[in-house]
């Protein structure tokens, strides 16, 4: 045992090993060579064996705190957090003082959600050894994972006080500049940490996790990729992996890579969190909901899941009004109202001033809401309001400098933490606050939720209500958000001409009807697959039967993906449509996406969510569209849109109705012809439609919510 003890501290491991071998087939219950060789099983990564070992071991000498810390330690690498801490908490009742275990338990209690109680045993190792560099970095992912994000900072600063080329402690302070926005710092810390220890897992896994935050989809997948090659079974590699599948249309490799999570972790809310979007893509909205719900039992404060579950009952036809609601009354209870709300510094209080408005957005970019919000912007009176914009996407596209010029001033806040922005939002003297985003991606509900500006507002990208009691106002209009409905929202609804308008289309030329070149109907969808339900396929596909020979165009991005594609086609087939009569397009400039409006007779609004931006572009193409209003807010934009633009006759309130409107106009191509010619002009003259006009009604609103405020402002509290 001493040749062997030699050998290992002069590193002449095999030889090390050989010899505890050789002792162990002389006497099988040696108790130093059983630790020995289990320990060097688990330096070379062989888990089972260092497993049997150690655990052999530990039966040997009962009282060995070093066996039983050790074999605590194995646990920890298979991911049996409770084995672990039984382990670690015995080493430590046989040793109370030894710093080397007190920190490992501080690591497994953190992994079962016990962030304080790790902080706690961190804190008692560094009281014995307040050199211990380890210590301190393992404090910082405590303080990190329990959002003490300045703390974790101070704890990986003394820990490269200690060790500057201390890996883990600098990727830790990339985590925390992750957590912040900060990216670019983020970015040279987890460079720098590789460079230390090239190919590390979990720092490949946290820059992949940042390319990701980044929307380099590309650079993401190859850090994951990476880091999985080595570590097959690494949870969080296989949730980012797999969500970047989904982001990208790739539906059955998504699944694929979440079955493979959930078997290393059948109880993982992101995983569960991340089957619900694939069953979303395939249009399987209730399968969707029951993952939610199944995530939110496991972890009932998990944002991505409260925020992702908001979403999809916007696709759930038996989610009315008050379910919508209270998903949002959820989020606000379980994150909005756990944080801290600003105390606003005093202001002039004149009712008829300059009024400073603030637009938080994530959809100053090509995305649909940059649509309804551009047209305000450009139309804005600034004699009379200070217009400054948000911008928080970390990228920038040719739209974003469509934006650019329409502010007075423009924050690229992508980098600002909820703190940073609110901070700069008090400074710039904001009196009224937009978001845009809603519970949508990008969103910075967070910061509405500390209430930085006086008035708070929400529109134009997903005004269908937060939930936020920090939330004054929402943009809406009396089809969209009817009076039976608005006191179940947290805020006062504000009536618009219509909920959205955009610029009127004037740059695809007027094309003549399809139905008259090619001798049958067409009916057109060109809406996300995923607001296609069964419903609506039942429906369209009892229009089609009924119209002789029709066919469908369905248009949308996610029909690059063959499996989307597939499946969508075979849910018409089951109702007994032809495979030739549905006709799938995938993602195309959106010119070309305009032009395709030339190929459709009748456009077939989806529910119970609704299209939005793509009804306005259909009727600017002159293709009237069938509507029909639901019992929610997101089933009701179609109708808003197309009663807006005077076709009060093309929304139904059932689905026999529905099917009625579309068979009734598909036999009148006289009249389809005239409104195909006529409906452009019609519209862009409409109070909807006139983008001018609704921008003034938009500033109306602005004005009253100031006046009430300095109405009902305390005496004395503000300035007069």
């Amino acid at each position: 045992m001493a040749f062997a003890i030699e050998a290992l501290g002069q590193g002449r491991l095999a030889e090390a090993e050989t010899l505890c071998r050789e002792i162990l087939k002389e006497v099988p219950d040696h108790f130093h060579a059983t630790h020995l060789l289990g320990l060097r099983a688990f330096d070379g990564g062989r888990l089972d064996e260092a497993e049997f070992l150690l655990e052999r071991a530990t039966a040997l000498d009962p009282r060995s705190p070093d066996a039983h810390g050790n074999l605590g330690a194995v646990y920890f690498a298979l991911e049996r957090f409770k084995d672990a801490r039984a382990c670690q908490e015995k080493a430590i009742a046989l040793k109370p003082n030894c710093p080397i275990t007190l920190t490992n338990l501080g690591n497994t209690l953190l992994h079962i959600g016990l962030g304080n109680e790790a902080i706690g045993l961190h804190e008692r190792a560094i009281r014995l050894k307040p050199d211990y560099a380890d210590a301190f970095c393992n404090r910082g992912m405590a303080e990190l994972m329990t959002g003490q994000f300045e703390r974790a900072k101070a704890s990986f600063d003394r820990t490269l006080s200690f060790q500057p080329s201390h890996a883990e402690a600098i990727a830790g302070k990339g985590m925390v500049s992750l957590e912040l926005r900060h990216f670019e710092e983020a970015a040279a810390a987890f460079d720098t940490a590789l460079a230390i220890k090239p190919g590390s897992p979990r720092i490949l896994l946290q820059r992949g996790r940042l390319n990701l935050s980044l929307s380099r989809l590309e650079q993401a997948a190859a850090d994951l990729d990476a880091a999985l090659a080595q570590s097959p079974r690494l949870e969080l590699a296989l949730c980012w992996r797999a969500q970047i599948d989904i982001l990208a249309g790739n539906t059955a490799r998504a699944l694929a890579g979440v079955k493979t999570l959930l078997e290393v972790n059948p109880r993982s809310e992101m995983g569960l969190a991340l089957l619900a979007a694939c069953y979303v893509n395939q249009g399987d909205i209730a399968t969707a909901l029951e993952h939610l719900d199944a995530a939110l039992k496991i972890a009932p404060d998990f944002p991505e899941a409260i925020g992702y579950k908001i979403f999809v009952l916007d696709y759930l036809p038996e989610a009315d009004f008050a379910a919508q609601q209270a998903a949002r009354r959820y989020w606000w209870d379980a994150i909005g109202a756990k944080l801290p709300q600003r105390t606003l510094l005093p202001r002039k209080l004149d009712p008829d001033k300059r009024i400073v408005i603030g637009y938080v957005a994530s959809e100053f970019r090509n995305h649909s809401a940059a649509y309804s919000l551009l047209p305000v912007l450009r139309h804005h009176d600034h004699a009379r309001f200070k217009i400054v914009c948000y911008s928080c996407w970390p990228l920038q596209d040719e739209m974003t400098e469509r934006f650019k010029p329409l502010a007075d001033v423009w924050v690229d806040a992508a980098q600002l933490s909820d703190d940073e922005l609110a901070d700069r939002i008090q400074a710039d003297g904001i009196d009224i606050l937009v978001d845009v985003s809603g519970h949508t991606t990008g969103s910075r509900l967070h910061v509405f939720a500390r209430k930085p500006a006086p008035i708070q507002v929400t529109g134009f990208g997903h005004a269908t209500g937060t939930g936020l009691q920090t939330m004054d106002h929402v943009l809406a209009d009396p089809i969209f958000i009817p009076q039976s409905a608005r006191h179940l929202l947290a805020e006062k609804v504000y009536d618009l001409p219509c909920l959205i308008t955009i610029d009127p289309v004037l740059d695809v030329p007027p094309s003549e009807l399809p139905m008259l070149r090619n001798g049958y109907v067409t009916f057109g969808v060109f809406n996300r697959i995923f607001k296609v339900s069964d419903e609506a396929i039942r429906v369209w596909s009892k229009v089609m039967r009924a119209v002789i020979g029709s066919k469908i165009i369905i248009k949308n991005g996610l029909l690059d993906d063959p499996l989307l594609r597939d499946r969508l086609v075979a849910r018409f087939v089951a109702q007994g449509i032809a495979e030739e009569n549905v006709i799938c397009m995938g993602s195309t400039p959106r010119q070309e996406h305009l032009r395709a409006f030339a190929q459709v007779d009748i456009s077939l609004d989806t529910f119970p969510q609704n299209g939005g931006i793509s009804s306005w572009e259909s009727l600017y193409a002159g293709v009237p569209v069938v509507a029909k209003l639901g019992n929610g807010a997101s089933s009701r934009a179609g109708g808003s849109i197309v009663a807006a633009g005077g076709l009060g006759d093309w929304v139904a309130e059932t689905d026999e109705g529905y099917a009625a409107i579309a068979c009734k106009f598909a036999a009148q191509p006289a009249h389809l012809a005239k409104l195909r010619a006529e409906l452009p002009a019609r519209i862009a003259a409409s109070p909807a439609g006139n983008v001018e006009i609704y921008t003034r009604k938009v500033e109306a609103g602005y004005r009253q919510f100031w006046r009430e405020y300095c109405a009902a402002a305390p005496q004395g509290g503000d300035l007069a």
